[in-house]
C-alpha cells in the first residue's frame, strides 16, 4: 500500500483509520490478527503525511504485546485528523516587524515594545527584519539592537536597500514600523508582499506606517487612508465622521495628513460587535499622542471601529477622525491604527490593548483573549504601562 500524497488526510484515510481501530479492538486475539495489521499498515501510511511514522519502529511486528499501544497510538492519531487544532495548540503565531527608516526617531525602541507586548502573550514569536540602510533613531540602535549579524549603516537620508527581501511568507501576520519618506522596496519585495497579504496573510499598519510608499497603489488599498507622502484626491477621498456623527466621504481637493499638538484624546469605539473592539468601553482616554486627521485614501472594504475627536483648540480639523480601521485585501486581513506616535503613546494600555487585539485579529480572523486588562484607561483618566 503506497502512501498518500502530501497535504492534508482526507476523508478515505479517516475513513481506512477508523475501520482499523474498529478491526483492531477486537478482545480475542483468535478472531483476527489483521486488525493489528491494519492498524500499523494505516498508521505508517497516515504517519508518512502527519510526520508522526518515526513513532513505529521498522522492526515492529503487530503481536498480544503491542496490541494495546497501536490501539493508543491509532486513537491518538484520529484525534489529532478529526481535531488538527490541536496540532498547534502549543505553536506559536509567527509575526514580523519590518522597519528600519521611520522620521519618527523612536522607531527602534517602539518596535521592541511591540514586539514585547506580542511575545508577552505567549502566542506570539516575533521576529524583525530591517533595512541595512537605516535612518532617523541613530541614538536608539544602540540601546535597542537587533543582534541579527547584519551589518548597518545610518544614513541621514533614506537609501533603498536592494537586498531587504523578507520572506514573507514563513510568517501568519507582518507590522509595519516604517514611516514617512521610507526609501522604496526592490520590486520583488513589493509584488511579494502584495500576495502575502492576497493570499491571506495578515498586517498591522501603526501610525507612521501609513505615511509611507504614497506611490505605491496597491499599498494604499491595503492601509485604506493614508497621509503625507504625496497623497493627494488622486489616492481617494477623504473620511471621517462629521459633528452629527454620521459618516462623510470627502473628495474635495487637498494633501492628505496632518495633526494638531500631541495630546491625550478620548478615544470612541464606532463597533462594539467586532472582535477588536468589543467589550471595550465605549470612550476612554488615550495617552498623550499625535491624532491623525485628513487621512484619505481608496478605504475600499474598510470598517471603521473607532475614532477621536480631533478639536480646533489643539489644531484639528473639528471632526472624528478615524483611529481604528480594517481592511479586506483578497484572502487578507489589515489591522490599522494611526495612534502610536512615540514610546509615551505606546505605553498607553489601550494601545497596548487594540495591538494585540488587532494583530491577533488579522493573522486569525479571531481574537484570542478578549478580557479587559484591570489597568485599562476608563473615560477620564488614562493609564500607562512604563516599558523601561
Amino acid at each position: 500500500m503506497e502512501p498518500f500524497d502530501a497535504g492534508i488526510v482526507d476523508a478515505e484515510g479517516l475513513k481506512g483509520l477508523n475501520g482499523a481501530c474498529q478491526l483492531g479492538m477486537a478482545e480475542q486475539s483468535g478472531r483476527t490478527d489483521c486488525g493489528s495489521r491494519k492498524i500499523l499498515a494505516t498508521i505508517k501510511i497516515l504517519g508518512s503525511r502527519l510526520c508522526l511514522s518515526q513513532l513505529i519502529p521498522s522492526h515492529l511486528h503487530p503481536s498480544k504485546g503491542c496490541t494495546m499501544m497501536l490501539r493508543f497510538l491509532a486513537l491518538s492519531l484520529m484525534a489529532l485528523v478529526a481535531f488538527p487544532g490541536w496540532v498547534r495548540a502549543d505553536s506559536p503565531l509567527r509575526a514580523l516587524i519590518i522597519d528600519g527608516q521611520n522620521n519618527h526617531g523612536a522607531w527602534p525602541k517602539t518596535t521592541m515594545m511591540m514586539k514585547k507586548y506580542l511575545e508577552d502573550t505567549k502566542r506570539y514569536q516575533v521576529d524583525i527584519s530591517r533595512t541595512k540602510f537605516t535612518w532617523q533613531g541613530d541614538d536608539l540602535l544602540a540601546r535597542y539592537p537587533l543582534e541579527d549579524g547584519v551589518k548597518r549603516e545610518a544614513n541621514g537620508a533614506a537609501m533603498p536597500d536592494p537586498d531587504f527581501k523578507p520572506d514573507f511568507s514563513k510568517y501568519d501576520v507582518v507590522i509595519s514600523n516604517f514611516g514617512f519618506g521610507a526609501a522604496p522596496w526592490p520590486a520583488e519585495t513589493n509584488t511579494a508582499f502584495e500576495k502575502f497579504v492576497a493570499d491571506g496573510g495578515g498586517l498591522v499598519i501603526v501610525h507612521a506606517a501609513d505615511n509611507s510608499f504614497g506611490d505605491w497603489e496597491q499599498y494604499n488599498q491595503m492601509i485604506g487612508l493614508g497621509g503625507w507622502g504625496g497623497r493627494t484626491e488622486k489616492n481617494g477621498p477623504y473620511v471621517y465622521l462629521d459633528a452629527e456623527e454620521k459618516l462623510v466621504v470627502d473628495r474635495s481637493a487637498g494633501n492628505g495628513g496632518s495633526h494638531g499638538s500631541q495630546h491625550e484624546f478620548t478615544v470612541v469605539v464606532r463597533d462594539s460587535e467586532h472582535p477588536i473592539t468589543k467589550g471595550l468601553p465605549k470612550s476612554w482616554l488615550h495617552s498623550k499622542d499625535e491624532l491623525y486627521d485628513r487621512l484619505r485614501g481608496p478605504a475600499q472594504n474598510m470598517k471603521i471601529l473607532a475614532t477621536a475627536f480631533a478639536s480646533k483648540s489643539q489644531g484639528g480639523t473639528d471632526r472624528h477622525e478615524p483611529m481604528v480601521m480594517t481592511v479586506d485585501y483578497g484572502k487578507g486581513r489589515v489591522f490599522h491604527t494611526p495612534m502610536g506616535h512615540a514610546d509615551y503613546s505606546m505605553e498607553c494600555v489601550g494601545f497596548i490593548t487594540l495591538l494585540v487585539r488587532g494583530t491577533d485579529w488579522a493573522a486569525t480572523g479571531k481574537v484570542v483573549d478578549s478580557s479587559i486588562p484591570k489597568d485599562f484607561p476608563t473615560a477620564d483618566k488614562s493609564s500607562q504601562r512604563k516599558f523601561d
